[in-house]
């Protein structure tokens, strides 16, 4: 395969107002983010629906393309970037990884990469870890996913998401955004409309599955830091500074 890192990043956050420029220990955010991604060794370009974001990114030395600040999802803008990026369709895989993630691992992305190369069947590879605590069962901003998975095994075909209290005993897995595409999936799944079920629970991923998309998911140790809100940024500084 011959995958391509994108990262989609707009300034319009609703919690965190440009959050993609925000500061973390003297870097944007969205550049630490570049720069793991970089690190994979695969490579990258950030889908920006503003200005200042390529403007951060190119004076970093790297790759941005302006996309429509009006696009709906970070589906929508890594599409519109890779078809920039990409027109005669050399990379026949697509790993979207998330701006707001500025110390995500390398190995997330050549995860997700490789789960797609060793699963002919899965269209769409995704990451889940542990959780956190049991306080995350019932917490509907940690989504979980429903995988099925052996004792034993580290990844499986995803079943299901949801944002509610799984019943039962046995381990709750916590979904990690960062989804690797192989490109014919990424049109199907952007030409579709959102589904009953992707409204219901706000999240894009069950839009796949009810098309009949394959995805599968990675066992990862922890979730990376994920900066949301004002809380989570300073957390990021506080990591950036060693505290």
């Amino acid at each position: 395969m011959n995958p391509l890192i994108l990262i989609p990043a707009r300034m319009a956050a609703t919690r965190l107002p440009n959050k993609p420029l925000a500061d973390i220990g003297g870097v944007p955010m969205i550049v630490r983010a570049w720069r793991q991604a970089v690190a994979s060794g695969l490579p990258v370009a950030v889908a920006a629906g503003d200005a200042e974001i390529v403007t951060a990114i190119e004076a970093a030395g790297g790759r941005a393309v302006l996309t429509d600040t009006d696009l709906p999802s970070g589906s929508d803008r890594i599409r519109a970037a890779l078809a920039a990026i990409d027109p005669e369709g050399r990379h026949d895989a697509v790993i979207n990884l998330q701006g707001d993630m500025p110390f995500a691992d390398p190995g997330l992305a050549t995860a997700c990469a490789a789960l797609l190369h060793g699963q002919p069947d899965c269209d769409i590879a995704t990451l889940i870890a542990p959780e956190a605590g049991v306080e995350d069962r019932s917490n509907p901003d940690v989504v979980k996913a429903v995988v099925a998975l052996a004792e034993g095994e580290h990844h499986g075909r995803a079943l299901y998401f949801t944002r509610s209290t799984l019943f039962g005993d046995g381990p709750v897995w916590r979904h990690i955004g960062l989804y690797g595409y192989r490109r014919a999936a990424l049109e199907r799944f952007c030409a579709a409309p959102p589904s009953p079920l992707e409204r219901r629970e706000k999240l894009e991923q069950l839009r796949a599955l009810e098309m009949g998309l394959s995805i599968w998911a990675a066992v990862i140790p922890d979730a990376p830091l994920s900066v949301d809100n004002a809380d989570d940024l300073a957390a990021a500084r506080a990591l950036a500074a060693g505290t």
